[in-house]
């Protein structure tokens, strides 16, 4: 087929049950030298689908018998790595969102905008189903942990799209460092990754950082200024703290992810723009949206696809990982030889409570390493540097021993202490329960009603 259409910018399958909408979106793409290929029904794009081989199906979120979702779950596993463009009606966006959740590489409003059509048409082109991504895409994110591994496979398949992120987590978790390995992960790795704090600064400041502004536009515009959105051109902007984002602001973002274009402060012309945006944000979002300080439709618009990353009081078998990493930097950065944790000083990490995460680990680490007279950083000064912090994971004894009181305290609870059926429940013998209840401090008598 691709012999007949040698000028074919690529093959598109169109699948729709309005044929006038299917005429219409035929005549459009043609007409910008895609090869096309229009039926009315998902049941007719799969019998098709090997004869014609399409480079991208555009496809009707609401047809009968099986619909949109449907054709896309068929073709995750016909095709894999297929790119897959949703057109829902409007008012409809959850809806959408739950088809890019699924796997869609975006979708299309009803009523469909030529250049929008074009523009998404043009990005799904560009993307491939096996970019081939290195090894080392994801190196600053160390781990051993599981559950962060998963998120790491899901980062990685998510990159391959252009898809929008949400990352949520606590304030030191690493959102930044996803961020990039998205961005290195995927086919626009060569070209600018640019992030930005939204609560680091003022309104004004944050709107000309973001979107530009021109020379004279406010007091102290001595010059034309680029914005990031610009400076990103082709690559990922982080928006990083997006909860604290004005919601002046946020109405002016909406605008630019609906239209793919900036205007500049003080200008009434619109720059056209192909960035990816990830967001991040600790905030809880959805509560943010009720009490009407986030809007909805942006909210959507970002959480396409929502990556959570854990806490590293989740992950504490990547503390002496972590730990490593940052004695080898901080001796590589400072020109130094490398200094060590005594075992007990390695204890005293691993068990401590972390709210403020990696970040607060570092500069534990870092403090530690400036601190430590001998290249063996003792306890006694991580003791010191943890303060409050220190020591809140139980030892195993410690942890066993509150069970066993709590259990006891449940059955005599039941049995309104009586020992002997609270022995037969616990099926140990009289004299031993007994011993246990001395041990653990427990009287009988107590739980009886009076």
């Amino acid at each position: 087929m691709a012999s007949n259409h040698p000028e074919s910018k690529g093959k598109i399958l169109l699948v729709d049950d309005d044929p006038g909408l299917l005429r219409l979106l035929s005549i459009r793409l043609r007409a910008e030298d895609y090869e096309v290929e229009a039926v009315e029904s998902a049941h007719k794009a799969l019998a098709v689908l090997h004869r014609f081989r399409p480079d991208l199906v555009v496809t009707d979120l609401k047809m009968d018998k099986m619909d949109g979702i449907g054709l896309l779950n068929e073709l995750q596993i016909k095709s894999p790595g297929l790119r897959v463009v949703i057109i829902t009606a409007h008012g409809t966006i959850p809806d959408a969102v739950t088809a890019t959740q699924s796997g869609a590489f975006g979708f299309l409003t009803k009523p469909i905008d030529k250049d929008e059509l074009m523009e998404t048409v043009e990005r799904a082109m560009k993307v491939s189903g096996s970019a081939e991504v290195d090894d080392d895409w994801a190196t600053e994110i160390i781990t051993r942990n599981q559950k962060l591994k998963e998120i790491l496979a899901q980062s990685k398949m998510v990159a391959a799209t252009d898809a929008r992120v949400l990352i949520t987590g606590q304030s030191g978790t690493g959102k930044e460092l996803l961020a990039r390995a998205i961005h290195r992960a995927s086919p626009r790795r060569d070209k600018p990754f640019v992030a930005i704090n939204c609560s680091a600064m003022a309104e004004n400041l944050l709107e000309s950082e973001l979107f530009g502004h021109l020379k004279g536009a406010f007091t102290g515009a001595t010059r034309n200024h680029e914005g990031l959105f610009q400076a990103a051109e082709g690559g990922t902007l982080l928006l990083d703290e997006i909860g604290d984002m004005p919601m002046r602001l946020q109405v002016k973002l909406l605008r630019v992810l609906q239209e793919h274009q900036v205007r500049p402060v003080g200008s009434t012309d619109a720059i056209q723009v192909d960035v990816r945006v990830i967001s991040a944000t600790h905030r809880d979002l959805p509560a943010m949206m009720r009490d009407g300080g986030f809007r909805e439709d942006l909210y959507y618009r970002l959480n396409v696809v929502n990556i959570g990353l854990p806490l590293l009081d989740e992950r504490r078998e990547d503390i002496p990982l972590l730990v490593s990493h940052f004695l080898q930097q901080i001796a590589s950065e400072a020109g130094q030889e490398r200094k060590v944790y005594a075992p007990e000083a390695v204890e005293l990490l691993v068990t401590a409570e972390w709210p403020g995460n990696i970040r607060q680990l570092y500069n534990i680490v870092r403090q530690n390493v400036a601190l430590s007279r001998s290249p063996v950083i003792s306890g006694e000064l991580v003791q010191s540097s943890l303060g409050e912090h220190a020591g809140k994971l139980a030892s195993f004894t410690d942890a066993r021993d509150e069970f066993t009181r709590n259990y006891l305290s449940q059955i005599l609870q039941i049995t309104v202490g009586n020992v002997s059926q609270a022995a037969r429940l616990a099926k140990r013998n009289r004299t031993d329960f007994y011993k246990l209840l001395a041990r653990h401090d427990l009287n009988p008598d107590s739980f009886k009603t009076r």
